[in-house]
């Protein structure tokens, strides 16, 4: 009888170390976004042109990078020309975060709305064609509404079910300023109600209102990206736009592009340590493997030019944050604000918090010193969830 209790036991104990990772497991299979949570947060870019949607798209999975290239164009809003076609090309970021240097209004809007970025990410991520097909679904409803439209600004042109939205001028880009709950007619879904952003300066009270246009320049050398609304995807093309930036080693991009075939794929490296919304995406991105447990020096913000007695000045009397953020030339003080946005419940929290999936994931992969130096560069995630061409123009 005792031997048997002993087995009992066991077996009972067994049970409880596997629920956790089961439970975990069939929750995994639920992180799909709704249409509705799609809904609302593409709403807010939905009505761009084409070629700036791909970018955001692409760059809003880099949530880290955004936020630095925001910081750098601010610092340097007197680089122009071959100056700035030089010092950009300096920049590690990723090409589609570059090419949003040439937009700072919505760079800076993806960067004071941190959160809704990151969301935008990981629903792309998750889901090419449901964020695409999202896109067009509210480009009919703006239609239906009566509010999309071809103007001086804009070309409007539908080739079946598919609304493309392209610039009059080429040169030009115009970055469209509206109310989501209005553009689109009576927004269906309360319970999802999306944000909108109207920049500095805005004083129309036009349900679609263009400002002053984007004259396209050296930053949109980057701008490789393309819509492929039939395909659910973004398509790649590093000679587009050559002749706005002669800086650009092109060669190296194309040695990395080459094995993709023209498709975007992510690249887990300009992530910076953010984390994923689930362990599946982590584990996919290598996030969790061997060579990605160590953060890099640059997401630990580490500068080679820190001097020893830098070192000892910020020892005295400093917060261990302020201490970080004195390192000139660190990324500590852009993880910190990422960290505290993230924390902050949003306006997107119908659908809970991926921060319990972020935990599980990381369970049984790390030390605990190595669980909190992870810790130190992520923020709490936020859990979201055609025909051929051929018609009228």
């Amino acid at each position: 009888m005792k031997q048997f209790s002993k087995k009992i036991l066991v077996l009972f104990i067994s049970f409880l170390l596997i629920l956790p990772n089961w439970t975990f497991a069939q929750n995994e299979g639920q992180k799909s976004f709704s249409r509705e949570q799609l809904e609302q947060i593409t709403a807010p870019i939905a009505l761009y042109p084409d070629a700036l949607i791909s970018q955001i798209l692409m760059a809003s999975t880099y949530p880290l990078e955004i936020v630095k290239a925001d910081r750098w164009v601010r610092a340097n809003k007197d680089l122009k020309g071959d100056t700035l076609a030089q010092e950009l090309e300096k920049q590690n970021w990723d090409p589609s975060v570059k090419s949003l240097v040439n937009f700072p209004q919505v760079l800076q809007m993806m960067s004071d709305k941190l959160d809704w970025t990151q969301n935008l990410g990981d629903a792309f991520l998750a889901d090419e064609k449901a964020v695409m097909d999202s896109i067009q679904s509210l480009r009919r409803k703006a239609d239906s509404a009566g509010n999309l439209k071809s103007t001086k600004e804009q070309k409007v042109i539908f080739e079946k079910e598919t609304i493309i939205i392209e610039p009059s001028n080429p040169q030009v880009i115009y970055v469209p300023v509206y109310n989501p709950t209005v553009v689109y007619g009576v927004w269906a879904y309360p319970a999802y109600p999306p944000f909108y952003y109207y920049p500095p300066g805005y004083i129309s009270t036009a349900v679609f209102y263009f400002g002053t246009g984007f004259v396209i320049g050296t930053a949109w050398g980057y701008a490789w990206g393309r819509c492929n609304w039939w395909g659910g995807n973004v398509n790649i093309n590093i000679n587009q736009n050559i002749q706005y930036n002669q800086f650009i080693n092109r060669t190296k991009y194309e040695q990395k592009y080459q094995s993709f075939q023209g498709r975007w794929q992510h690249d887990g490296e300009h992530r910076r340590g953010v984390a994923y919304r689930d362990s599946n995406t982590a584990r996919q991105y290598g996030q969790f493997s061997s060579r990605n447990i160590q953060p890099n020096r640059e997401a630990r913000g580490f500068n080679e030019n820190l001097s020893r007695r830098d070192f000892g000045s910020m020892s005295q009397g400093s917060s261990m944050d302020n201490r970080r953020e004195a390192i000139s030339g660190s990324n500590f003080g852009a993880q910190r604000e990422m960290r505290e946005r993230g924390n902050r419940v949003s306006a997107f929290s119908g659908s809970g918090s991926g921060e319990i999936e972020n935990r599980a994931s990381q369970r049984g992969q790390f030390s605990s010193s190595k669980r909190e130096m992870f810790n130190e560069h992520s923020f709490g995630g936020h859990n979201w969830s055609g025909s051929r061409p051929g018609g009228r123009r």
